[in-house]
């Protein structure tokens, strides 16, 4: 099949008369290539009208790429193409009547792009290499804010492993006077050795890092301090270098794997589409950069022996912030513990549930997921809810229907939601739900209490009892109500919610039913 003839700039009278010659029978075939190469010409000629109008040739040169070396010559223009700033011409050779020669090979020459300044190659240079493509459309508006405080985090991290390694690397130096090198030698990999157990037995807490990862990354950096603060120690006493350098590295190796471990998630947020380990790279890419900044600083700082307590002060405090803001600036879409107690609270009190950034931005980082003092207790023991049968008796008919039970216990001050055997994933929600409408009713009634005791009015105990049965009633009649509609105004806000980030107890009631 001989190659037809393109014309990028046609008048509108010969346009319409596109030429096409082929050695193929097939009458369909013709039509079809003969419409193929007319649209074409036609998107050509509307990419040149406005560049062909100009009264400066230079105008022309710059779109046709460098048509100076084939315009005069056997070489005829097919089109142009562009990419990451630079232009390209596509060109082959012609015959005396114009069209292409049979058998003749494309190629391409390079044309001459509109000039740079040299502080925009040095920014997109920059740009590859810290920025996910498609930037900023590509992720989440809380990405800059979260990768600003992550850079200076590891900024003020890179400057504090130098004196920590300094500091380190000093005692090691002074125990030499007193042991052989081999010794020394053993006590640095036991150093190491401990770090790497301690991080192993640590990684047990599994589950946690999906639902508590906030809290455990903050967490993590708190400790990721105080090992440093216990390698600067052994400068005083480097007599006890190996005990406090095993337990710096295993305090270090611990935070590493919170921080290792609640990565994924927190990236996971911020995409959206399926680029998540391009985030993934520009974000690690970002944090290695601050961390060979604060490097280089730091060791340009320590040749002046600065007091070892001012600067960790210093380094620490601007550490510990960078993560706060770090942690808080994240914009997660699931109901852990913590933004479920958010929501639930503002739907009781206003009848609305925060949207996802009044969420995530009121949740409490500080509560720690090891402490065992929290108001609601769900997935409890037995024994832990109940201190009589008689109050196990009077609340479980109000429960009759559902699967689980809902009570407070006076003597511990806690809300507890126990969960029978046939309790699934919306039950658990549901119970969730429940035991936070129940403490509002109780904190509600606590405040009353207090208010009467202070004008000298105590109640009886027969009262109190009475008091919470009623309570637990008026309980079960609002969530009834109020359930549907607070998880439709969660949906409507973005929540995503799972009874697996709530952390429920293992524990489940049966045979409850041979009491009755």
């Amino acid at each position: 099949m001989a190659h037809p003839p393109i014309k990028l700039k046609q008048s509108a009278s010969t346009s319409a008369a596109q030429t096409l010659t082929t050695s193929s029978s097939a009458q369909d075939a013709r039509l079809l290539v003969r419409e193929t190469l007319r649209i074409s010409a036609n998107l050509a000629d509307l990419a040149a009208q406005p560049l062909s109008s100009s009264s400066s040739p230079s105008h022309l040169s710059a779109a046709l790429v460098d048509s100076s070396e084939f315009v005069n010559s056997s070489l005829r223009l097919i089109c142009c193409e562009e990419i990451d700033g630079r232009r390209w011409s596509y060109v082959a050779e012609k015959d005396a009547s114009g069209r292409f020669k049979k058998g003749s090979s494309i190629r391409a020459l390079s044309s001459h792009a509109p000039q740079t300044p040299p502080i925009e190659e040095v920014m997109s240079f920059v740009r590859s290499y810290v920025l996910p493509e498609g930037f900023p459309d590509s992720v989440t508006s809380s990405y800059v804010p979260y990768m600003s405080w992550r850079a200076l985090k590891h900024f003020f991290g890179g400057a504090m492993g130098v004196f920590t390694t300094q500091t380190l690397l000093s005692s090691v130096g002074v125990s030499r006077n007193r042991v052989a090198p081999g010794a020394v030698a053993i006590n640095w990999i036991l150093k190491d050795g401990a770090g790497r157990v301690g991080k192993m037995i640590f990684a047990r807490q599994g589950k946690k890092f999906d639902y508590d990862l906030k809290q455990l990354r903050i967490a993590g950096d708190l400790l990721m301090e105080v090992g440093a603060a216990v390698e600067l120690a052994t400068a005083a006493v480097p007599h006890l270098f190996l005990p406090l350098a095993c337990a710096a590295n295993v305090a270090k190796n611990v935070a590493a794997v919170t921080s290792t471990s609640t990565r994924t998630p927190i990236y996971k947020a911020f995409a959206k589409g399926e680029n998540i380990g391009d985030v993934t790279a520009k974000g690690e890419c970002v944090g290695n950069i601050a961390d060979l900044l604060g490097t280089g600083l730091s060791i340009m700082i320590s040749k002046r022996n600065p007091s070892l307590v001012t600067t960790f002060a210093f380094l620490s405090c601007g550490y510990v912030l960078s993560s706060y803001r770090e942690v808080k600036s994240v914009v997660l879409h699931t109901l852990n513990r913590a933004r479920f107690t958010v929501a639930v609270d503002s739907f009781l009190k206003t009848g609305r549930v925060p949207s996802l950034q009044e969420g995530n931005m009121n949740e409490k980082i500080f509560s720690f997921p090891w402490l065992k003092e929290k108001p609601v207790v769900l997935g409890s023991r037995f024994r832990d809810a109940f201190q009589d049968p008689g109050a196990y008796l009077a609340v479980e008919p109000l429960f009759e229907k559902e699967r689980y039970i809902v009570t407070y216990n006076p003597s511990k001050g806690k809300i507890y939601a126990l969960l029978k055997d046939q309790a699934k994933s919306e039950d658990i929600l549901k119970a969730a739900f429940h035991a936070h409408v129940l403490l509002h009713f109780m904190q509600s009634s606590n405040e009353n209490r207090s208010s009467s005791q202070k004008q000298g009015e105590y109640d009886h105990p027969d009262i109190v009892a009475t008091d919470l049965e009623a309570r637990i009633a008026e309980s079960c009649k609002m969530v009834s109500t109020s359930y549907g509609i607070f998880k439709s105004k969660a949906a409507e806000q973005g929540w995503k919610m799972s009874e697996s980030l709530l952390n429920p107890g293992r524990a489940r009631l049966y045979g409850n039913d041979k009491l009755r």
